[in-house]
């Protein structure tokens, strides 16, 4: 880790640490961030693929330079959900977000007052705390 990441990464555990999130929740949050994030782009490189007309099937993992199936993938992604739905309940005045898109961070804590009334979270997400 150099000195930049080491910056952002001691900013954003001082962030959660002044909205009342515990230093072991603050890394955990980390550590699901990190696989929500690697997932992301596993799915947006194609290399995991869902079963099922929705996706919301089992996971397998896909090659594809030969279009073939390879076979089940560790459902890393549900695994992380239900760890961060078990933390967040600790903290009801605080939401999770989180962004599929691999080119920024996977999760963000939203504060109250982050996201106006009547908007979606998803259009503002980024007022939140990112976790990376």
């Amino acid at each position: 880790m150099n000195r930049k990441e080491e910056q952002r990464q001691t900013h954003m555990l001082d962030a959660l640490a002044k909205v009342g999130v515990r230093y072991s929740d603050a890394e955990a949050l980390r550590r699901i961030s990190m696989t929500l994030h690697r997932w992301h782009e596993h799915e947006c490189n194609g290399v995991i693929q869902r079963d099922g007309d929705n996706g919301d099937g089992l996971p397998y993992w896909y090659n594809t330079t030969t279009g073939r199936k390879l076979g089940r993938a560790p459902d890393r992604e549900r695994g992380a959900l239900k760890r961060l739905a078990a933390i967040m309940v600790r903290y009801p005045q605080l939401e999770a977000y989180v962004q599929g898109d691999p080119r920024g961070a996977a999760l963000y804590i939203l504060r109250p007052g982050d996201v106006p009334d009547g908007k979606d979270a998803g259009a503002c997400y980024t007022r939140g705390i990112a976790v990376y």
